[in-house]
């Protein structure tokens, strides 16, 4: 039962994932965006590389569908047809070039992106359209997950209220994650394998949605954010540092 739950990876990963997904969901609904890099860089780091992308998918597309539902009053729906046709579209295209790349790739490739999110800011043109945003963000999110921010570039331009840019943003990203989980299903990723660990993640992501709609007027936003990207700049190095020293000299850490 307990390998069922765990998916093999033993209690203290697991429970270490377990954490990692109530702090992301709390960090997403307390500040917007940031908890999907959490959750990406832990998996990165714990998971064997062929997971990662999927396992993320399907745990986030739990977390964003349940924070939606909390805010389905201050979603945007005249947002969804335009970005869900783009998202549609950059799902296809990502899904039909996608192959199994070199686990160190997938450390290399995945820490720079979340080094990326946290350095610099999505590009403008994303602000115009939401069937661009929806190609373009669904597109990179079969390769490198966490494309959170560039959804959230799009919403912001929307110049929503907080409560409205939360739940139009999780809208979005419900709609992503579900395309994405499809897609790798239809690819042939065993989900089954993974069934247990990730209800048990999205349930605690859950947790920490509820606990960071509590605490939203409460932080001290700026000092929590430089920890944040503090955190994600020495777990985006690591993984880094781990992908190359894979494909230089290969080893374990492709288990990693």
């Amino acid at each position: 039962m307990g390998d069922i739950l765990h998916a093999g990876l033993g209690w203290p990963i697991a429970g270490t994932l377990l954490a990692v997904s109530f702090i992301g969901s709390f960090i997403t609904v307390a500040f917007g965006i940031g908890g999907g890099a959490v959750m990406l860089a832990a998996l990165a780091t714990l998971l064997p590389a062929a997971a990662i992308i999927p396992v993320h998918g399907l745990v986030q597309l739990g977390s964003s569908a349940g924070r939606a539902a909390l805010m389905v009053k201050y979603m945007r729906f005249e947002l969804l047809g335009a970005f869900s046709i783009g998202a549609l579209i950059g799902i296809f295209v990502g899904g039909s070039v996608v192959v199994q790349l070199h686990p160190g790739w997938i450390q290399v490739g995945v820490g720079l992106f979340i080094l990326w999110s946290v350095l610099a800011t999505p590009p403008a043109f994303l602000q115009r359209s939401g069937m661009v945003a929806g190609l373009f963000s669904s597109f990179l999110t079969m390769f490198f997950g966490g494309t959170g921010p560039f959804v959230a570039t799009y919403v912001k331009a929307q110049k929503l209220d907080r409560h409205g840019h939360v739940a139009t943003h999780a809208m979005l990203m419900t709609v992503q994650h579900l395309l994405k989980t499809i897609a790798f299903a239809l690819l042939g990723f065993a989900f089954a394998a993974w069934a247990g660990l990730i209800a048990m993640l999205i349930g605690f992501g859950v947790l920490g949605t509820l606990v960071g709609r509590l605490a939203l007027a409460r932080i001290d936003e700026k000092r929590f954010k430089f920890v944040l990207n503090a955190v994600l700049t020495i777990l985006a190095l690591r993984l880094i540092y781990a992908g190359a020293s894979l494909l230089i000299f290969g080893g374990p850490e492709a288990e990693t």
